[in-house]
């Protein structure tokens, strides 16, 4: 029997800008530590990655930009031509080592992969990965190498495999809509807060792909203090409509963390109910339309204290369908409690009383449902039209 496998090493937590920089890989080890402290993670079912080869990363960036990458990394290419790259940037700054630190993550994502598409592991969790933002020649929004990206191209290239990618970060998966925009093998489903007030800005619902890949691309675009019940009835009308329409090989998902009410860098307004439930659906399509093949990834999540650590052991509880609930750890919160700049939750779930009610509740909820009749039009007329 396939049994999921977990992706980790040292070396993934070795991608960081610097100390003061939002976007903190120490959040992989705190959900590692966090699943083997509540003995639902054993070193068994942990593999090693390997570190992605040039060739691997040029799948789908430019030979140019990776050797930009590597010059960057090492202090050797000058501010103006860093910026061409979108590197060197607040968002994106460079670091000593950024190629190879990236080189890894891609790596582990790559790993991920061969296991679950060689049938030896049904699901693979590689949570340093979800790079979206990162495009064939510049980087952007945290990203240097976009490696969901990159597995999607390697799947479809040495597998031969339809791809569905489900993207739930709060920020819209712009880099992987516009690699595979126009490509019929591969069918993008992001969920995300609207790029009103938010980066990137894209992810609109009439974003829906061009030439042979027009009607392979579905956006969701959430408004601002979207809540659970309105997230997830989103969520889940779009990507059982979205698998039954497009009949995928294997599922990628991307489970950025940061739609989670304390994240500091978005608007939305879930719990940790949201991110209980989101993977199980992910597995049940998985296991409904693919036999089973789930390759999911991390992603964005900017609370990597209260939120992140939760959020994404949920993915692996629902890869190895267990559950979680009550108290956490007394270990885990002891050893973390003294280098958390702030009071860590108690409890696998959120409290109750998490935020103050939000007054535009009931607009916000149809609003929501107006949009996604917006994203499945195209699908439910030809659903229609067949009957």
């Amino acid at each position: 029997m396939q049994k999921p496998v977990f992706i980790y090493s040292e070396e993934l937590l070795n991608y960081k800008f610097h100390d003061t920089h939002p976007f903190n890989q120490l959040r992989v080890k705190l959900a590692c530590e966090l699943l083997k402290s509540a003995g639902y993670l054993t070193d068994q079912e942990i593999a090693a990655p390997r570190r992605a080869t040039d060739e691997e990363i040029m799948l789908i960036h430019d030979k140019g930009y990776v050797e930009a990458v590597k010059k960057a990394g090492q202090g050797q290419l000058s501010q103006e031509l860093a910026g061409s790259y979108g590197l060197g940037t607040e968002d994106t700054p460079a670091f000593d080592g950024m190629h190879d630190a990236g080189a890894w993550i891609v790596g582990a994502t790559l790993t991920a992969a061969d296991l679950v598409m060689e049938g030896k592991a049904n699901h693979a969790l590689s949570l340093s990965g979800g790079l979206h933002h990162g495009f064939r020649g510049k980087a952007s929004g945290f990203c240097v190498y976009n490696d969901s990206s990159i597995v999607i191209e390697y799947i479809r290239r040495k597998y031969g495999a339809r791809v569905l990618y489900v993207d739930t970060d709060a920020h819209h998966g712009d880099g992987v809509q516009w690699a595979f925009y126009d490509d019929s093998d591969v069918c993008t489903l992001s969920i995300h807060e609207t790029g009103r007030y938010l980066f990137p800005g894209t992810g609109n619902v009439h974003e829906k792909g061009q030439g042979s890949g027009y009607g392979f691309s579905f956006n969701v675009p959430m408004d601002a203090f979207t809540e659970d019940d309105s997230w997830l009835y989103c969520y889940e009308t779009s990507l059982l409509e979205v698998a039954d329409y497009f009949k995928p090989d294997v599922i990628v998902t991307q489970n950025g963390a940061d739609a989670h009410c304390y994240d500091p860098l978005t608007h939305l307004s879930v719990t940790m109910r949201t991110y209980e439930k989101m993977p199980r659906l992910a597995k049940k399509i998985a296991d409904q339309y693919c036999g089973g093949r789930w390759i999911a990834t991390g992603g964005g999540g900017y609370d990597i204290w209260r939120v992140v650590p939760r959020a994404w052991a949920n993915i692996w509880l629902a890869m190895k369908e267990q559950q979680a609930s009550g108290p956490l750890p007394a270990d885990w919160l002891a050893y973390w409690r003294r280098q958390s700049p702030i009071e860590l939750p108690l409890t696998w779930e959120d409290k109750p009383d998490l935020y103050t009610p939000i007054p535009r509740k009931r607009e916000i909820t149809a609003k929501n449902e107006d949009t996604l009749s917006k994203t499945l039009y195209s699908i439910r007329a030809l659903k229609k039209k067949s009957k």
